[in-house]
């Protein structure tokens, strides 16, 4: 799941970001609003985590930018500022989280997995699809109650398939999703990682679109 990260802070954001990329997300991580903005324009993102207090402009101002052209991408926001009026003026204005500084990053990652479902339409913490039930939480797998090891790659595709079950995901926007904007990819990444899950589960769980991408079909009826 691809995260932008925005904290001019250089010891929290080096710090929050190591923190996410160890529990599987891909971060892109800026130190302005200006910064932040190119990104968007030029990115698809899954979730936000924004801090109000930046160098070039109040965080504020981002949201009501992002908000203002329709996207509804899930924003965590990142505050020094405690009092309740701060955060009705920031709910009102399109934030789905707050998170008063100093925080604790498990916190911090379970209210992104809440976010995440909220995103989907979910309202379990587990996603269950015939047969296979995959935990956010744990990154625990089990397919007919046998547990499957997976690597981090593939848990996270497999994590954005059942995700948007019914639907077809093309290969750019798997990398784009999995890999933040640093990243080397090399040409067929994706292709390798869903050979190893189709040995891994059943072989017709994941099936191919030609052309178009890979999709977790939905259940009959």
């Amino acid at each position: 799941m691809r995260l932008l990260l925005v904290e001019d802070d250089e010891i929290l954001g080096e710090g929050l970001s190591a923190g996410l990329k160890m529990e599987g997300y891909a971060v892109d991580w800026f130190t302005t609003g200006k910064l932040a903005e190119e990104a968007l324009k030029n990115n698809l993102y899954e979730l936000i985590v924004l801090d109000l207090g930046l160098p070039d402009m109040d965080g504020m101002e981002l949201l009501h930018e992002l908000r203002s052209r329709k996207d509804e991408t899930p924003v965590m926001v990142l505050t020094a500022r405690d009092t309740i009026n701060d955060r009705v003026i920031g709910l009102d204005s399109g934030a789905d989280d707050f998170v008063n500084k100093p925080f604790d990053l498990t916190e911090v990652c379970a209210r992104l997995r809440a976010l995440a479902r909220r995103s989907e339409g979910r309202s379990t913490p587990l996603i269950a699809h015939k047969g296979l039930t995959l935990d956010p939480a744990s990154h625990i797998v089990t397919y007919n109650d046998e547990r499957v090891d997976l690597s981090q790659k593939e848990f996270e595709i497999l994590s954005f398939l059942m995700g948007n079950i019914g639907k077809v995901v093309s290969r750019a926007r798997l990398e784009e999703s999995l890999y933040s904007w640093d990243s080397d990819i090399e040409s067929n990444t994706v292709e390798v990682h869903i050979h190893y899950l189709r040995k891994k589960l059943d072989s017709g769980l994941i099936r191919t679109v030609r052309g178009v991408g890979y999709i977790i079909d939905a259940e009959e009826g």
